[in-house]
């Protein structure tokens, strides 16, 4: 019996978490100028989480620019309900409420961010392209 409930615990898992192979992935991509720049300088960009995972995944901000990310979580799965933060945290993404992330963008390379079950990836990364001003 247990067995059965392992096997049967492990199916529900992956279909929770699982990619679509039919559709080929999404590759969204910000810009150094996507979202708005409030007056203390932050930009803030939206991210879109659902059964495709983020939207944008890749994130470009100038090196040591400070981003507030706002994820909004608008499809219904454990394995995007949480949210593993660049620096490790995990935040729950309830449904169709938006979490603030703040986060600095690296001098150089990149950060990354996750579901919970480390299947969805996205990055900020450190543009040199964005050195311009």
């Amino acid at each position: 019996m247990s067995r059965i409930a392992v096997l049967a615990f492990g199916l529900a898992l992956a279909a929770g978490c699982s990619k679509k192979t039919a559709e080929p992935p999404r590759k969204s991509v910000a810009t150094v100028t996507t979202g708005t720049v409030g007056p203390d300088g932050v930009r803030t960009v939206p991210v879109a989480v659902d059964d495709k995972g983020y939207s944008p995944e890749t994130i470009p901000g100038k090196p040591n620019e400070k981003l507030k990310l706002v994820f909004t979580r608008t499809f219904e799965s454990e394995c995007i309900s949480e949210l593993k933060t660049p620096d490790g945290k995990i935040v729950p993404l309830p449904m169709n409420k938006p979490v603030e992330v703040v986060v600095t963008v690296p001098a150089s390379g990149e950060l990354a961010f996750a579901c919970g079950m480390d299947m969805f990836h996205g990055k900020i990364v450190a543009s040199g392209a964005a050195s311009g001003g």
